[in-house]
């Protein structure tokens, strides 16, 4: 009687045990590696698996895109400037089957990966490009670790430098250089416009001496700006042609006459 309680309890055990070991449930984005006596099955899910409980094993792979953080990163770029580079990189299993078998921890040579290709390419490049053309090094990333990672089955979709740290003495020689490059533009600048007022000023120039009377008028017209202001004292120069009329010898005879004609 005890012989036969002692199955019946260890039957319902098994009962109890083998549902839960022989069904498995998978989502959506997940597929299972199924490995039946130590050889790989095909690759199952999603939804129900059946297994054989003792004989196979399963190992859960996701498919969804994973954000990676590749952490701070010292370098030296070609031009021998230190920097500390942070990046993020997005990537996700294509094939679960090369994932599980042909690497023993995907998501940690992945990181590695990055890593040592951050490192590297960042390296080959000056400061000047590390910090103003980064769409181009985002690229190389990706190319890179991605050629690396897909005997793994992992596409490597997207690599984005995040941060560039740089010495505070670099900074300021930044600083100063970007300083003097705004003073070289503003001096360009105004040589142009000089230039641009001297141009105009000789051709202006040109257009009065072909014909004299327009001196004469600019030179009302100055008048009349000038006398505007009643606040103002306005000297009145003669011009040079009157003077040496008033000047001639012939003038103070023809003052004298008139005169006396007067008179």
């Amino acid at each position: 009687m005890t012989v036969l309680l002692t199955l019946l309890v260890v039957f319902a055990l098994l009962a109890l045990i083998i549902p839960g070991t022989a069904i498995r449930v998978l989502r959506e984005y997940e597929r299972a590696v199924v490995f039946r006596l130590g050889r790989a099955q095909d690759v199952k899910g999603p939804g129900l698996v059946l297994l054989i409980p003792v004989v196979d094993r399963m190992v859960r792979v996701g498919l969804r895109t994973v954000t990676l953080k590749i952490p701070v990163q010292e370098i030296i770029t070609r031009d021998n400037v230190p920097a500390k580079v942070t990046a993020v990189a997005y990537f996700r299993v294509l094939d679960a089957d090369r994932a599980i078998i042909e690497v023993e921890d995907f998501l940690a040579a992945t990181t590695q990966i990055a890593q040592t290709t951050l490192r590297s390419v960042l390296g080959k490049a000056e400061l000047d490009t590390l910090l103003a053309d980064r769409d181009r090094l985002n690229e190389d990333l990706q190319k890179v670790i991605d050629q690396q990672t897909e005997p793994w089955g992992v596409k490597v979709t997207t690599v984005e430098i995040k941060d560039v740290e740089i010495p505070e003495r670099m900074q300021r020689a930044i600083a100063r250089q970007a300083e003097a490059e705004r003073e070289r533009r503003a001096k360009i600048i105004n040589a142009e416009a000089e230039y641009q007022a001297s141009a105009k000023l000789a051709d202006a120039a040109e257009i009065i001496s072909r014909n004299p009377t327009t001196l004469q008028l600019r030179y009302l017209q100055t008048l009349r700006e000038v006398g505007g202001d009643s606040k103002s004292t306005v000297v009145v120069p003669l011009p040079m042609d009157l003077l040496r009329m008033l000047t001639a010898p012939g003038s103070a005879t023809v003052h004298a006459s008139s005169s006396l004609s007067g008179i």
